[in-house]
């Protein structure tokens, strides 16, 4: 018996080893909520948790993660996307519970859809003839994310059958569309690229937009038309004496651009060890100190390249192009088909898509330029609301990230250059503002 209660008392730390703490702070800081995470650490967990906060829309301002040995410690500073601190408890509720359950990992199921991925080359009204070939072929546009990149389309689309609304098992009728979607992202000239699969159940939406754009090698294309000047600036040098590769990124701030980065390291097999996030007025500055999973550093200089050129197409691939349009009319057959058919017709392009019904309400917004990227013409918009809809048609204003007076009148503190920062300095910092010392002077 005592063995058997030793064994269960040592299950029991096993268990409280493991399972992430979580502490949710309105008190410490008076712009912000402060979130913290104290987990064994793993591969992939501090994605995890970042992805817990922005699903909930939630703008991270400051974050700070260090891990020491083991053991993974890192705390955010979010707001809402009116910049104000977090009081719904059920929104407080939500975010304990599943930052307290990353450690046992969790994927989205489709929850009985139908996913279809498709990556080819862009070009003014491919979206338009997907969504035809789907209306042909009796499937209901449940939900999907579109996103265009340097030439390049990645598309995730859930489904369903039409007449049953159940999801689309027949084998045979799946391949046949996949072979009419084949047929259409191939076009005329993009025979080898264009790809279609099909499954029953995917990993978060964005996070696999991002796998499928990174397989499709995007970020070594050139954009057609450069239009925005404000580049990201990264950097990648490494620290020999510590093993570490430190890589600065600054860019303009906008709304799920940590999960980007991270989401991306992550899929590189790249680690992050420590990692210090500042926001100030409009622009995000990102420190990370980095190794392989196999605990080297970036070791060549090709390799810091495409370092570079990965973390600038995860930060543009989100970048809002075009003017904002946002559908919600009630949900019928046929709907997207027709919308984006009249885009087409009237010569806007779709850089950017998510599609959503709620409630037999269709919930869209797209993002749409004219067919080489410049912005639309106002006429040619008005011209095309006319024939939507004035009503279910909206032109919206880009949303802006809400900044709280005392963090815009900061001064922007920049990062990068030529002298790295001690380790010893960095843990220190990052267990203080951890509240586990009192001083890192």
């Amino acid at each position: 018996m005592e063995w058997t209660a030793c064994l269960d008392e040592y299950e029991k730390l096993v268990f409280r080893m493991n399972t992430p703490r979580v502490v949710i702070d309105n008190a410490v800081c008076s712009t912000a909520t402060l979130v913290k995470v104290d987990s064994a650490r793993r591969h992939g967990i501090l994605l995890e948790a970042v992805q817990v906060l922005t699903d909930l829309n939630l703008s991270i301002k400051k974050a700070y993660i260090s891990s020491d040995g083991r053991w993974f410690m890192d705390v955010f500073h979010v707001t809402d996307q009116n910049g104000n601190k977090l009081t719904d408890e059920s929104v407080i509720n939500y975010i304990e519970q599943s930052l307290g359950t990353i450690h046992f990992g969790t994927s989205n199921c489709s929850n009985g859809l139908t996913a279809l991925e498709l990556t080819g080359t862009d070009r003014v009204g491919l979206l338009s003839e997907v969504f035809a070939v789907l209306a042909e072929m009796q499937c209901n546009v449940v939900e999907s994310k579109v996103w265009t990149h340097n030439g390049r389309i990645a598309s995730l689309i859930y489904v369903n059958d039409c007449d049953s609304g159940c999801p689309i098992e027949d084998s045979q009728k799946i391949d046949r569309i996949e072979a009419r979607l084949r047929t259409v992202l191939k076009g005329d000239n993009d025979i080898r690229s264009a790809k279609t699969s099909v499954s029953m159940a995917v990993t978060h939406t964005e996070r696999r937009l991002h796998q499928m754009m990174f397989a499709d090698r995007d970020y070594e294309r050139k954009p057609i038309l450069q239009l925005c000047t404000d580049s990201p600036v990264i950097t990648v040098q490494n620290w020999a004496e510590r093993s570490y590769s430190v890589v600065n990124i600054q860019c303009k701030d906008r709304a799920k651009l940590l999960f980007d980065v991270v989401c991306t390291m992550t899929d590189m097999d790249y680690v992050v060890f420590h990692a210090t996030i500042k926001t100030a007025g409009d622009r995000g500055h990102m420190e990370f100190y980095i190794r392989h999973t196999d605990g080297t550093p970036i070791s060549s200089e090709p390799e810091r390249h495409r370092v570079i050129q990965c973390l600038r197409a995860a930060i543009e691939r989100r970048a809002s192009e075009g003017v904002r349009l946002e559908l919600c009319t009630e949900d019928r057959e046929g709907l997207l088909a027709g919308v984006t058919r009249i885009f087409r017709e009237a010569g806007l392009n779709v850089t950017r898509a998510e599609i959503s019904t709620a409630t037999e309400k269709a919930l869209n917004v797209f993002y749409v330029t004219d067919a080489i990227g410049n912005p639309a013409d106002p006429e040619t918009i008005d011209a095309v609301r006319q024939r939507v809809g004035l009503s279910d048609l909206k032109v919206k204003e880009l949303p802006l990230i809400c900044h709280p007076k005392s963090e815009r009148e900061e001064q922007a503190v920049g990062v990068g250059g030529a002298v790295l920062l001690s380790l010893g300095s960095l843990v220190r910092r990052n267990l203080y503002n951890l509240g586990l010392i009192r001083s890192f002077s």
